[in-house]
């Protein structure tokens, strides 16, 4: 991040616009090349605490080795490499692997792929763009009638793939290295509050966490309406890369900036680059 700041000092197109950060790291970097575009930051976090589940996790894997699996789904690389540290440090990686290699292998992602090389092993199915969508279409041919799906997870239950397993007859098993702790909902109404009054011009999602947590609240208040109202006319939603555009996407959510460098710096150059095309 700190190479950013160099490059994007030229220009203001965001000059006025008051700008929400809803991630948590990394707030001040963002908050100052938003400024030097000329904009507002407003730091709102949307995510809670994300944090490495080593008793539960543990739990999981003692479970999938007792009770193998027809398939196994990885979807992040930081957790495939978590599953298997936490396996070793139980002494119980050599099994584990074992159920991995007797597996099909599905993977979303570069970084998950290359994990998994690292082990020696080769998916079955890859997604053809690094989206959950992409996944789904790997897998679409394939029978899950009756089988036993595992599905590594970050954080969160990516409710599309659920569905479409659940769908296609899959049993399912998960493995959430990582847990998420839900953001404070003080924090969550002030925004929602501030998007419907149209007190701030853009969002800048940096997970998909961020935006779930968003939405769920929005349900549970009975107020989604209003909020995917905001997002279509006064609120442009900024998301970091595909996996963030695409949880805005399954969320209803059609109007979008997506830099295609999925850098935080680069989404509020693309930000600022659509208010300029805008004037």
């Amino acid at each position: 991040m700190a190479s950013l700041k160099g490059e994007y000092e030229v220009g203001k197109g965001l000059e006025g616009k008051r700008i929400v950060i809803a991630g948590s790291r990394k707030t001040e970097e963002m908050s100052l090349i938003i400024e030097k575009q000329g904009g507002l930051p407003l730091v709102r976090p949307l995510q809670g605490t994300v944090f490495l589940a080593e008793e539960e996790v543990g739990a999981e894997i003692k479970e999938l080795i007792s009770q193998p699996v027809d398939w196994m789904i990885f979807t992040t690389g930081i957790g495939t490499e978590a599953l298997v540290n936490a396996a070793e440090e139980l002494e119980i990686k050599k099994e584990f692997l074992q159920v991995i290699e007797q597996a099909k292998i599905a993977v979303r992602g570069y970084k998950t792929i290359a994990a998994l090389k690292k082990l020696g092993i080769t998916p079955d199915a890859v997604d053809d763009d690094g989206t959950t969508a992409g996944l789904i279409r790997a897998l679409e041919k394939e029978s899950f009638i009756n089988k036993r799906v595992a599905i590594q997870l970050h954080g969160e239950k990516a409710p599309a793939l659920t569905a479409f397993l659940n769908e296609k007859g899959a049993s399912i098993h998960y493995l959430l290295p990582y847990r998420h702790h839900a953001p404070d909902e003080a924090m969550v109404e002030t925004l929602l509050d501030e998007m419907v009054n149209k007190e701030v011009d853009a969002v800048c999602f940096t997970t998909a966490i961020q935006v779930r947590s968003l939405f769920e609240y929005a349900r549970k208040e009975n107020r989604q309406e209003e909020l995917l109202a905001a997002f279509a006319s006064n609120t442009v939603a900024g998301a970091v890369g595909k996996v963030t555009a695409e949880a805005l996407t399954e969320e209803g959510v059609t109007r979008m900036i997506i830099p295609e460098l999925e850098r935080m710096g680069a989404m509020i150059m693309e930000l600022s680059k659509y208010y300029q095309s805008e004037k």
